[in-house]
Formats: structure tokens, sequence, C-alpha cells
């Protein structure tokens, strides 16, 4: 057997070895349904805040102080223009009063009435109206303003206006939108972002224990460092594909029985080099963000001596991952500025700026090129970890991590 396949074959015992003790413990069943216990308690927050919204929403009017001869062209034009609302964004629902000896007086009356809150209040001639209107009432005078002008139309059209009965076809396009090339891109780069931060993170912690166990000393001494190290980052990835796969079947059967609007919202978002390569680029992409992030982690890791020191590391690794998030994203607002490039070519940036690429631009050489980039700067890392730990904590016999030892 000859060095190269000794070293494999080392790497994936070391792997295997690692997967299964993280997999077959109780621990990793909370760890698996972690996103359902979050969606649920995000769930019941916000089920909790709607109420509360609709509640309110419930007692919330607009008026319209107007003559009864033209409260029912105000009511019809209402009802009109009310049908291009989304239920969640119609305006508050309104009320006609007829006017009293002093509309103004009447105006600012129905502000402090105890049957329902006033946003806006409209009154006075319809070719020049007053509208009062709340804080957050100032959309509900717009409307009440288009409200206005509908019903003086009507009026002077003979009390109503002319009906327009539209034939309404729906067309697919056969190329994807700019729009939906620019959404896709954002969510792949979020996709790839929110992986690599719920699943990297926990490359960290995984030398603690071969290190406080002694065991790391029994590995280094039957194997390289560098089988130890990229064995135990391959069998942390293997952790992270099993939790990917299992909620990609859960959320794929999830999607099957969804409305046929939401199928149409989805059939905007279509990647520029097209559906099944933008799959293997993504599933690519997400592979050389962990393994670019968890060796960094790994490596950090392995200098640190206490569970504390461990803790203590969380929040700087975060801050990375959110900084390449930001830099990736700055990048793909301006695809042509040295923004994005530097995005596209700086190691950590890398996976993240390119996922974005696969979705806005058809062009897959650089993709190539940059996949064969990110998998040296994964070999440099794991190289660079092994012999970092290999000086800094085998060989000198110190348990100080290296940016506690005086030089």
């Amino acid at each position: 057997m000859n060095s190269t396949r000794r070293l494999i074959r080392q790497t994936m015992t070391i792997a295997r070895r690692d997967f299964i003790a993280t997999v077959f413990t109780p621990i990793f069943l909370l760890f698996l349904f972690a996103p359902l216990i979050m969606v649920a308690f995000s769930t019941i927050g916000a089920m909790g805040a709607a109420q509360a919204a609709d509640h309110g929403a419930d007692h919330v009017r607009i008026v319209a102080i107007v003559p009864d001869a033209l409260a029912g062209s105000f009511v019809e034009a209402d009802r009109r223009s009310r049908a291009i609302f989304r239920r969640d964004e119609e305006p508050p629902a309104l009320v006609t009063l007829a006017p009293a000896r002093d509309p103004a007086a009447q105006a600012r009356a129905a502000f402090e009435s105890r049957d329902y809150d006033a946003t806006a209040v409209l009154y006075g001639p319809l070719d020049r109206p007053t509208l009062l209107y709340g804080a957050r009432g100032s959309r509900a005078a717009d409307y009440l303003a288009v409200l206005a002008g509908s019903a003086l139309a009507a009026e002077r059209l003979g009390g109503e206006l002319p009906r327009v009965t539209p034939t309404k076809v729906s067309f697919s396009r056969q190329r994807a939108t700019l729009g939906g090339q620019n959404q896709t891109a954002f969510l792949a780069v979020f996709g790839v972002f929110f992986l690599t931060l719920f699943l990297a993170g926990q490359v960290v912690g995984t030398m603690a224990e071969e290190r406080s166990n002694k065991v790391i000393e029994v590995l280094a001494a039957a194997v390289p460092l560098e089988a130890v190290f990229l064995g135990k980052l391959l069998g942390m990835f293997g952790v992270a594909v099993l939790f990917v796969g299992f909620w990609g079947t859960v959320l794929g059967q999830v999607t099957s029985v969804l409305p046929p609007a939401f199928s149409g919202v989805v059939g905007e978002l279509s990647p520029a080099v097209g559906l099944p390569i933008f799959a293997i680029l993504f599933v690519s992409y997400f592979t050389m963000a962990y393994l670019l992030l968890g060796s960094v982690f790994l490596t950090i890791g392995a200098q640190a001596t206490t569970m504390r020191e461990i803790q203590m590391l969380s929040l700087p690794i975060t801050i990375v991952q959110v900084g390449m998030f930001t830099l990736t994203l700055s990048g793909l607002s301006k695809p042509d500025s040295w923004l994005a490039r530097v995005a596209e070519i700086f190691p950590l940036s890398s996976p993240f700026a390119m996922a974005g690429m696969a979705a806005a631009s058809p062009s897959l050489w650089p993709h190539a090129l940059a996949l064969a980039w990110q998998a040296l700067w994964v070999a440099i890392f794991v190289t660079l970890g092994a012999r970092l730990f290999r000086r800094g904590v085998l060989q000198s016999g110190s348990t100080r991590p290296f940016w506690r030892r005086k030089g």
C-alpha cells in the first residue's frame, strides 16, 4: 500500500470514528430537531403578535364626511379600489358620516370616537377636500383622496363610473427575469451562509475532548496529524450532510403541498446557469465553504485548552462568518466592481460569492477555477493547522495556546 492510499485510509478511519461518535448519541437528536424547535417558538411568537395586531386593526377606520347623495359613490369607489390590495395590505374599513353644522369640528371629534380608532378623516368639497390623519395615517389619507376623485368622477358622469371587464391570461416567461436572478443569487449566498453558520462552528470543539483524555497523543503516534485533522473535518462534514439531507427531504415534501401561487413565485427564482447545474454548484460551494471555515475553526480550536476558551472563540468565529457574508453581499450588489473580485478571490468568502455568481451569470468556466482555488486553500489550512498543533502543543509539551505563549 503506497503512502497516498494509506493516508486516505487513515483519514477515512478518523472521519468514520468522529461521525459515529457524534451521530449515535442522544444529544444529536436535539441538534437535528433544533430548527424545528426554533421554528415552533418563532411561530408561536409570530402568531401572538399577529393576533394582537389584528385585534388592534379591527378597530381602525378611515372616515369620510360626505353628503348622503355621495355616500353611495364613495362606498362603491372603496369597494372597487380595495379589490387590488392583498388582505394584509388593505386600507382600514371605511365609515361615512353625514356632514354636521361644523364639518371641521366633526372631523376632529371623529378621532375621539369610542366606537373606532380613526386614522384619517376627509371632509369638505370633493374637489378640494381637507384630510386629517394621525401618526400612521398618511397612506390612509392618500387613499381617501383617491376615493374622493373616484366619487367626484362618478357624480359628474351621472352617478356611476363605467365598468371594465378585463380578460386576464396567465403567461410564463421562457427565461429568468433579471430580478429573479438577483433574488436567486441572494438566496444562494444566504443559504450557504446560514448552513455554514449553523453547522461549521461545531468543528471548534472537536479537539477539546481528545486533548482532555489524552487520546490525541495516541492518534498522533498512530497516524499523521494531517490525517487526524482532515479526518475530523470530514467526519463533522458527514454530520452536516446528514443534517442537510434530513431537512432537505422534509422541506421537499412540505413544498409539494403548497398552493400554486407559491410555485409561481418559486418559478421566478431561476438561476442563470440552469437549475440542474446550479444545484450541483450550490452543493459544491456549500462543501467548500464548510471545509474552508471548518479547517480554520479546527486550527483555532485545537489551540484552546478549556471549554471556556472554546466558548470565548465562538463570538470571533461568528463575526468572521458575518463579515464574509457582508463582503459577499456588497460585491453582489456591484458585480463588476473590485469589491466583487475581492469577495470571489478571498478564500473564506469565495464560496459565498461564487454561489451568487452561479445564479446571476451563465458563465461556467470561472466555477472550475474557483473550486480548484478553494480546494487548494483547504489543503493549506489543514496542513497549517496540523503543523501548528504539532509544534505548539505536542513537541513543546506546552498546553498553552499559541496566542498566550511568549515568543
